[in-house]
């Protein structure tokens, strides 16, 4: 049993923290995260690496699946901003693993490319002002009118609406007492009339800002339709995919980088730190915090590269991807409200990171399926009678 990361992977994660060294300083992420904007150049250089084909087969312009690479990519650049690592999710994962799953030849071979390129990003249109984790409620119509699609409705919590080449909306497309089997998935340009986006002033998650969009009578061409004609009422297989397992990976690989990022922080400032003659790090109770946040810490990477591992080969995943996300967006909520113990009034401070992880920490647990989903789902998943 070999635990090593692989040689090709540990070359990703150090070209990548290259990278946030030289165009992701601290100044700027910060400043990112005041101003709520997208560094739409940085993410650029970022494409320019290569990075957004490792969910892309090679026929198709990408360097092939490479799920545990991703996840890499994504924890090293939320060490320093989600402003860039989600954008990046919304590029390779959004977009570019929906599409190689889900969708036609056609859809494939004109967007994909596109992906690898850096020029489309996804923003997942699925919960609604009142549907949440049952998805299969929605109430967003999409009517067929000749070659055309005509949707109505709304979506919440609609993140990177603003900054994305499409929406990735999942629609009702039949009666809704048939929940399954009348859904379908939708792409549709944010710039399309008809299309409104007003956003929702959260905590945390700045730079790919969350929205609220609402559809009157947009009209966008019936080829939108995700896996074309074939695609039409098939949006819950699609859902249900090997992508939303993955889905969950993306967001803890989030929760790790900020809880790594933490726990560096942490490390640094005890031992800079002095307080009655000596440094803070040499007091027990903080050394014991450390020890606890490191050991967390280890637990979270070997769970995440198992369930990674799994996705990958395209095993059987979907209990391991739940615990995966529970256990590793739990423990880094608590990784950055330790590392805000350990650094007090100046983890609190606005001019400190420590503050920035906490903030987007606590969102962690709640989306791509809540703490709460997630233990129904390992619990159910492992046959637990109901009764």
């Amino acid at each position: 049993m070999d635990f090593q990361e692989p040689e090709h992977i540990t070359m990703i994660r150090d070209t990548v923290r290259r990278f946030v060294e030289a165009e992701m300083p601290r100044d700027a992420a910060r400043k990112w995260d005041r101003e709520n904007t997208f560094p739409r150049d940085i993410f650029d250089k970022l494409v320019a690496l290569g990075l957004t084909g490792l969910t892309i087969d090679e026929e198709y312009g990408g360097s092939g699946r490479d799920i545990p690479a991703t996840m890499v990519v994504i924890e090293e650049l939320s060490r320093r901003s989600l402003a860039v690592s989600v954008p990046y999710i919304m590029s390779t994962c959004y977009a570019g693993m929906n599409l190689g799953e889900c969708a036609s030849e056609e859809q494939k071979r004109d967007l994909l490319p596109k992906v690898v390129a850096g020029e489309i990003l996804f923003a997942y249109g699925w919960t609604e002002p009142d549907v949440g984790a049952d998805l299969a409620s929605v109430k967003t119509t999409a009517v067929r009118d000749g070659d055309e699609l005509v949707i109505n409705g709304s979506k919440r919590f609609c993140s990177g609406a603003a900054i994305s080449d499409y929406i990735y909306a999942l629609v009702r497309t039949g009666p809704a007492d048939e929940r399954y089997k009348n859904l379908s998935i939708v792409l549709i340009p944010p710039t399309t009339e008809g299309v409104s986006i007003t956003g929702i002033d959260c905590m945390g998650m700045k730079g790919a800002a969350t929205t609220d969009v609402s559809f009157s009578d947009v009209r966008v061409p019936a080829a939108n339709i995700i896996g074309g004609e074939d695609g039409w009422n098939r949006g819950w297989d699609f859902i249900v995919g090997s992508g939303l397992d993955v889905e969950k990976l993306e967001v803890a690989a989030i929760a790790l980088g900020l809880a790594s990022a933490a726990f560096d922080d942490s490390w640094q400032y005890v031992q800079e730190r002095k307080q009655f003659g000596k440094s803070v790090g040499s007091y027990q109770s903080t050394r014991h915090m450390l020890a606890d946040m490191r050991t967390s810490l280890h637990s979270c990477r070997l769970m995440m590269m198992h369930a990674a591992w799994l996705a990958q080969q395209n095993k059987p995943c979907r209990l391991e991807t739940s615990m995966t996300k529970l256990h590793i967006c739990e423990a880094g909520k608590k990784i950055a409200l330790d590392a805000q113990t350990i650094l007090g009034a100046y983890g609190y401070a606005k001019d400190y990171d420590v503050e920035r992880y906490v903030r987007d920490s606590l969102l962690m647990p709640i989306i791509g399926g809540s703490a709460a989903i997630q233990r129904n789902n390992i619990t159910n998943w492992m046959n637990l009678p109901k009764k």
